[in-house]
């Protein structure tokens, strides 16, 4: 049996105290412990402790140097409980005190995934260009239940989705000039598919904007690549010009038709 001889608040830390005890071979001890763990065993000077209760003591304030960590790692932003996991094993937390520290959290309200997930999908759709996919890709990173990444990306709307793919797609739309209309539709669907859209809605933004566009469009990215071309192959006469200009135009996605009707207006202008 072991007896508390003083105890003492630390100078660096007022929420922290030093219990001075004393064993039966006259070996003396030092702990470290937070207030809280002091006032759960009710330590106080005098009072007999056996290796059983010191054990506690020193478990219990692990715990609550675990948790007052996992609380400053949450001051900054919601977190999952992965994340925290994660964090407080980088930190050396043995397991069976993160396991401790996330029932206290629990308890207390700072985490819940569930909520976490709300969170962050009306977050991310506020805030960003992403769609559902990447964002549910993010969530399942961030170790949320399938359960919760299903429920909470219900709050993305199909009709925002929309809204927030037309603004992707109009903000590319200074791209197009320099495409053919087959060029524009695949750079508009590898953007929208690399921005974690359903082909549903990449399919609606196809149809409402870009099969709308006219031949006026479509002949500007025309010139633009023939004329580039030209310059590259005006070294070349006859027929093996019009070839190498016809195979470089129709890899670029135009219509044979407008093609040979470029071609016939370059050789006018050059007549």
């Amino acid at each position: 049996m072991a007896i508390i001889t003083k105890i003492a608040v630390q100078k660096k830390n007022q929420e922290r105290f030093m219990v001075y005890i004393e064993k039966e071979n006259g070996e003396e001890v030092a702990l470290s412990v937070d207030q809280d763990v002091l006032i759960q065993f009710r330590l106080k000077k005098g009072m007999e402790i056996d290796e059983l209760d010191l054990q506690e003591i020193v478990y219990a304030d692990e715990v609550q140097k675990a948790y007052h960590t996992a609380l400053y790692f949450l001051s900054y932003r919601m977190r999952s409980e992965k994340e925290i996991i994660d964090y407080l094993k980088k930190k050396g937390v043995a397991e069976a005190v993160i396991r401790d520290v996330l029932h206290k959290l629990r308890e207390n309200r700072y985490v819940n995934d569930r909520e976490f997930a709300y969170a962050y999908v009306r977050t991310q759709k506020q805030t960003t260009t992403k769609g559902p996919v990447v964002i549910r890709n993010e969530l399942e990173k961030f170790g949320i239940a399938e359960e919760w990444v299903e429920e909470s990306l219900q709050l993305f709307t199909f009709e925002e989705q929309l809204e927030v793919a037309r603004k992707l797609y109009e903000k590319a739309k200074k791209q197009q000039k320099k495409l053919s209309s087959q060029q524009w539709k695949q750079h508009v669907r590898q953007l929208l598919h690399r921005k974690g859209f359903s082909q549903n809605v990449i399919d609606h933004i196809i149809v409402a904007c870009i099969e709308r566009q006219d031949d006026e469009q479509e002949w500007e990215a025309l010139e633009y690549h023939g004329r580039k071309a030209h310059r590259r192959y005006e070294k070349y006469d006859g027929y093996v010009y019009e070839q190498k200009m016809k195979q470089a135009l129709y890899r670029k996605g135009f219509p044979l038709d407008m093609i040979e009707r470029f071609l016939q207006l370059l050789k006018e202008e050059q007549s």
